[in-house]
C-alpha cells in the first residue's frame, strides 16, 4: 500500500540517510561487530550530513525543524539496516533532543548544542537502574545539595551509548519525601570525578551497540548542569516517553519490512525439490500473511507518526504502536529465519543477526507488559 506520511523534503533526507548507511556503515558492519563499537568517526560523518541536529535550532548549528517526520524517516533508514545503528542514533539524536533542546537554559544550549549537532558531543540517558526496570518512579540514585553543587550517588544499567557518551542525562532523586515528584535531571559530563563506567555489557544481540553500566560515587555536579526544573524530572520523563515509544515502533516496523523483503527475494531464488521454495503453498501463504500484517501495522504507525509530528500523539497510542510493532517484528523475523533454513541460523546472514538484535525491543522503552497495562487502564480496567 502506498504511504502518504512523507513529502518530498522528507524523502530527500531519506536519500541522504540511505547514502550514509551505504557508504559509512554497510561496508564496515563486520568490523563494528568485531570491535563491539560504532566508532565516533561514523557519527561525525552523520553530523556533517545533517543527520544529528534535526531538532537543534539553527543558531546552534542544527536544522531547527519542528516536524518529527524528519527524525522518523532517518530512523527508518538506519534501523531498517541495523537495530543497533537505529538505537544508538535514536538515543542520542531523537530521545535526548527534547531534553537538550526543550529543557535547557540559554547557557546550557550554547555549551552543549553546537557539538551535539556535529557528533562531537555524544549522549546517553540514565534512567534504568539495577532492580528497577520499567519502574522509573522507584529509582534510587540520589542527588543531595551542597552549596551550588549536587552530590550524586547511585548507578544505572542497560545504558545505550553509555560507554562512549560525553554527556549523560541522569535521573536522580532530589527530594525523597516527595516520591515521584522529587526527581530531577542532571547533565553528567565525562571526566567528572567519581563518574565511572563498567564493562560493555555482553548482550545476546547488537554487539556493536555500546551498552554499559554507569556508576556515580560522590560526583559533584554543578547546579548549572540541572536540566529542566528541580523535582520535575519524573514529569519531564513521562512527557517524553511517547516520543521514545513511537521511535521504537518506527524502528521495529522498518526492520521487519526490510528483512521480509529480503526473505521474499530469497524464496524466489532458493530451490528445493526442483522448485523455488516460495512457490510452496505453505511458504507462499506465510509470506502473504506476514506482508498483510506488516502493511496494516505500518498504516497505524504512519498515523501515529503524523499525530506526533502535530504534537497530538497520546501516550496510550504510542504504547499501542510500540506493543504491536514489537510483536509483529518478532513474528516476522522468526518466520524469516525458518524460511532461510540452516542459513538463517548463521551469523553471516543478516536475518540471523536481526533475529537476535530485535528480541529486546519487546522489553526496552517499557516492556510489553507495561504497554498492555497502560492500554488497559485507558479502557477503564
Amino acid at each position: 500500500m502506498e504511504r502518504h506520511v512523507y513529502n518530498e523534503d522528507h524523502e530527500a533526507l531519506r536519500l541522504v540517510a540511505r547514502e550514509f548507511v551505504d557508504r559509512h556503515v554497510r561496508p564496515n558492519e563486520e568490523q563494528f561487530i568485531a570491535d563491539k563499537a560504532i566508532p565516533r568517526e561514523v557519527w561525525l560523518e552523520a553530523g556533517k550530513q545533517g543527520l544529528l541536529g534535526l531538532q537543534v535550532p539553527e543558531e546552534f548549528g542544527g536544522a531547527g525543524v519542528d516536524d518529527w517526520r524528519f527524525s522518523a524517516v532517518v530512523t527508518e533508514e538506519l534501523a531498517g539496516f541495523s537495530v543497533a545503528l537505529g538505537s544508538c542514533w535514536g538515543i542520542n539524536s531523537d530521545i535526548n533532543a527534547p531534553y537538550l533542546v526543550g529543557l535547557t537554559n540559554d547557557e546550557q544550549k550554547a555549551r552543549w548544542l553546537p557539538k551535539y549537532a556535529t557528533g562531537e558531543l555524544w549522549t546517553a540517558i540514565g534512567m534504568t537502574e539495577p532492580g528497577g526496570g520499567s519502574d522509573l518512579a522507584a529509582l534510587k540514585t540520589t542527588a543531595v545539595r551542597d552549596g551550588d553543587d549536587w552530590i550524586l550517588n547511585g548507578s544505572k544499567t542497560f545504558i545505550t551509548n553509555g560507554y562512549s557518551a560525553d554527556l549523560v542525562i541522569v535521573a536522580a532523586r532530589t527530594d525523597p519525601s516527595k516520591g515521584a515528584k522529587g526527581i530531577s535531571l542532571f547533565g553528567v559530563e565525562a571526566g567528572m570525578a567519581g563518574f565511572s563506567r563498567g564493562r560493555k555489557l555482553d548482550k545476546v544481540g547488537q554487539p556493536e551497540s555500546d551498552t554499559a553500566e554507569l556508576f556515580f560515587e560522590n560526583v559533584r555536579v554543578p547546579n548549572a548542569n540541572l536540566i529542566g526544573t528541580e523535582n520535575l524530572g519524573f514529569i519531564h520523563m513521562m512527557k517524553h516517553l511517547a516520543q521514545e515509544r513511537i521511535g521504537s515502533a518506527v524502528c521495529n516496523i522498518a526492520l521487519a519490512t526490510s528483512i521480509l523483503k529480503e526473505t521474499i527475494e530469497y524464496t524466489k531464488e532458493r530451490k528445493a525439490f526442483g522448485a523455488p521454495i516460495g512457490t510452496f503453498q505453505h511458504n507462499k501463504f506465510k509470506l502473504a500473511e506476514l506482508t498483510a500484517k506488516v502493511e496494516v501495522t505500518q498504516a497505524f504507525v504512519d498515523q501515529a507518526i503524523t499525530a506526533h509530528a502535530e504534537h497530538k500523539l497520546s501516550a496510550v497510542d504510542a504504547a499501542k504502536a510500540k506493543l504491536i510493532t514489537a510483536s509483529i517484528q518478532g513474528e516476522v523475523l522468526d518466520a524469516c529465519v525458518q524460511l532461510f533454513g540452516g542459513y538463517g541460523y548463521m551469523n553471516e546472514y543478516r536475518v540471523a543477526r536481526a533475529w537476535k538484535d530485535a528480541r529486546v525491543t519487546r522489553i526496552w522503552a517499557g516492556s510489553e507488559e507495561i504497554m498492555k497495562e497502560l492500554i488497559g487502564r485507558d479502557l477503564g480496567l
